[in-house]
């Protein structure tokens, strides 16, 4: 269909591919604009955008493509509508510090672990309960603010304060 289309121009193509994928695009701008109304209204601003522009693609596999330029559509929105934009960040690219080697290598001690463990309960509530979400559970900043109803940067700073906090008490704790 989209070989019909770039070849004929005729819209009625690229129309009927796309209706094939506007519940996935629906369900992807719902998820990042976390809005019904809005993200009804990028799936069609997104077709509206596309048409003109198709021809100036070289498109191999479409619906990652579609996928991709529909995630980039909602975040340039968001960046107009708001600074705060929730994204899914690596927990191994973003987060690396000391204590953690404690969590995930075999060589920590019974003497470390037992630290982690303690220093963990001391932690203030929101710092416990993020670092916990974030690292124990894996979850990304994103889910946990959705989780425990903190703002991302809220996250952001409990974890980043949470992680010092640990650090401290375990250097303390341990020879």
């Amino acid at each position: 269909m989209l070989a019909n289309y770039t070849k004929s121009g005729n819209t009625e193509y690229f129309g009927e591919l796309y209706n094939r994928y506007i519940p996935l695009l629906y369900g992807l701008c719902l998820k990042y604009l976390q809005d019904e109304d809005r993200a009804q209204e990028a799936v069609m601003q997104l077709f509206e955008d596309l048409l003109p522009k198709l021809a100036h693609y070289e498109i191999t596999a479409f619906k990652p493509w579609l996928y991709k330029v529909a995630k980039n559509h909602c975040l340039q929105l968001l960046r107009k509508g708001n600074k705060e934009i929730l994204l899914d960040y690596d927990i191994n690219v973003m987060e690396s510090d000391e204590f953690l080697h404690l969590l995930y290598e075999e060589e920590s001690t019974e003497e470390q672990l037992q630290a982690l463990h303690r220093c963990l309960k001391k932690l203030p509530d929101d710092q416990r309960v993020s670092i916990t979400y974030f690292f124990l559970q894996e979850m990304s900043y994103a889910d946990v603010a959705q989780q425990t109803g903190f703002t991302l940067n809220n996250v952001k700073s409990f974890i980043q304060n949470g992680k010092r906090n640990l650090k401290n008490c375990i250097q303390k704790q341990t020879p």
